[in-house]
């Protein structure tokens, strides 16, 4: 089956928000007397606020109601969103460029596909804003990856069927997203070394669009 469309992830495959996505937590675990480092950092990939905030919260002696938590991730998420005004085009990771304009010039179908609701404002600081044929993200979605719904909604979006459409993804959960779909998946970054991704790349300018197609 051919490939007619390419859905990315948007944090850590077309930019690198980690470093917001660790401070803002940081700031507000630091401020609830939480031990939070970037070991527990990295259990948070492709995970959605509340489930990353119920992680964080294992080491917290304090029991939180669910309206106390809510404004954790809250609190949390205002950090986070005042982070990444500070983002541009040079944020933009390797090789996304090429591979964004030789996908367009061959006529392939490109979309995000983020469960960060964030994905719009980002897409805009980077310069990336409308550039997609398609947006799914956090604030269209009900269940977060492992579930393959934003992936299936970004391919609906596009209009091309889920085994015809490539997933790009740095985090397991979104790999194990991706195949649930029905997808072939680019695993790169953390999940490069992921056996089940169909192909593995360490960042985009390590792979070509041919190997991709």
């Amino acid at each position: 089956m051919s490939i007619n469309a390419v859905i990315f992830d948007l944090d850590g495959v077309i930019v690198s928000t980690d470093d917001c996505h660790y401070r803002a937590w940081k700031m507000m675990a630091d401020e609830e007397g939480i031990e939070f480092n970037r070991e527990i950092n990295e259990r948070l990939r492709g995970v959605s606020r509340m489930e990353s905030l119920a992680i964080i919260l294992v080491k917290s002696e304090k029991e939180y109601s669910s309206e106390e938590q809510v404004e954790l991730a809250t609190r949390k998420n205002n950090y986070y969103v005042d982070l990444i005004k500070e983002l541009s085009p040079a944020d933009i990771l390797p090789g996304v460029m090429d591979i964004l304009t030789e996908l367009k010039a061959r006529g392939i179908k490109i979309a995000i596909g983020s469960s960060s609701r964030n994905s719009p404002a980002i897409l805009k600081n980077i310069g990336l804003g409308g550039y997609f044929d398609a947006e799914a993200d956090g604030n269209h979605i009900q269940n977060s990856k492992p579930d393959p719904e934003v992936f299936l909604l970004a391919a609906e979006r596009v209009g091309v069927s889920p085994v015809e459409c490539l997933v790009v993804e740095d985090a397991d959960a979104g790999v194990e997203a991706g195949l649930a779909g029905g997808m072939p998946v680019l695993g790169v970054g953390a999940a490069s070394v992921n056996p089940t991704a169909t192909l593995q790349a360490d960042d985009l300018s390590k792979i070509t669009v041919d190997q991709m197609l």
